[in-house]
């Protein structure tokens, strides 16, 4: 009897500190890489105010979170995979890290040595989502971000259609999550008008900003307002969808 009350007096004693470590031991680091192009990349200090909206998306996150955004100007799916860029993330991926992915701008484009046939695109998307997959890592589509076009009655109209709804389907087919970041942009633009909407926009008036001599009208990328305000839209969808990732964004 004695033998068997020991052992019990043992693990009645050390529960409290089972418990207490349950609680408080620390969550696996994971990154978070950025796929896509320059909406969404880091920018140098020549391009400033231009904002990529990847940028202040990485201060969201508490320190188990590390974001790298492999993003870069011009790209698209295409692309993305031929430069080796894509190579890049799906050689470091580990389970349950997550990619963002969000491309159109440059795919859409016939004129663009980029440009990627609507076939194609989708089938670029399902490479991203198979190998992240494979890693046992965590793909979220993003439709891209809208353009800022107003027609004549104030109302804002859509630029990207046809490559967005294609990401529609490819979300649904591979059963994957999706953040619509073009209906999305498109409703904060109309909510601030064809007016203040600019600012959110690389929009500077001639002497404004000396990286910009002659002034600039971009209504394609963002500065620093503009790529807050995207991000802020990619964080709300992250906690309305319930993403695991909720639990790591930084609370004050």
């Amino acid at each position: 009897m004695k033998r068997l009350v020991q052992p019990l007096i043992y693990l009645l004693a050390i529960a409290p500190l089972i418990l207490l470590m349950s609680f408080c031991w620390p969550a696996k680091s994971i990154t978070i890489y950025l796929a896509g192009d320059s909406t969404m990349s880091d920018k140098n200090i020549r391009a400033y105010p231009e904002t990529g909206w990847g940028m202040p998306f990485a201060l969201f996150f508490d320190s188990t979170v590390t974001v790298k955004n492999i993003a870069k100007n011009g790209r698209s799916t295409k692309t993305f995979i031929t430069e080796g860029l894509w190579k890049q993330i799906s050689t470091q991926l580990k389970a349950g890290d997550y990619v963002f992915i969000q491309f159109g701008h440059n795919d859409e484009s016939p004129a663009k040595s980029s440009y990627t046939p609507e076939a194609d695109y989708k089938n670029n998307l399902r490479l991203f989502i198979k190998e992240t997959k494979a890693k046992n890592a965590i793909p979220i589509l993003i439709t891209p971000v809208s353009r800022r076009k107003f027609n004549t009655a104030g109302q804002i109209e859509e630029t990207h259609q046809i490559y967005s709804g294609l990401v529609h389907e490819v979300a649904q087919e591979q059963q994957v999550q999706l953040i619509d970041l073009d209906k999305e942009s498109r409703a904060l633009y109309q909510e601030l008008g064809p007016e203040n909407s600019k600012m959110l926009f690389l929009q500077l008036k001639p002497g404004e900003n000396p990286n910009y001599p002659e002034g600039k009208t971009d209504n394609t990328h963002f500065n620093e307002m503009g790529a807050r305000k995207i991000a802020e839209i990619v964080w709300r969808e992250i906690k309305k969808q319930q993403l695991s990732l909720a639990d790591r964004i930084y609370k004050k």
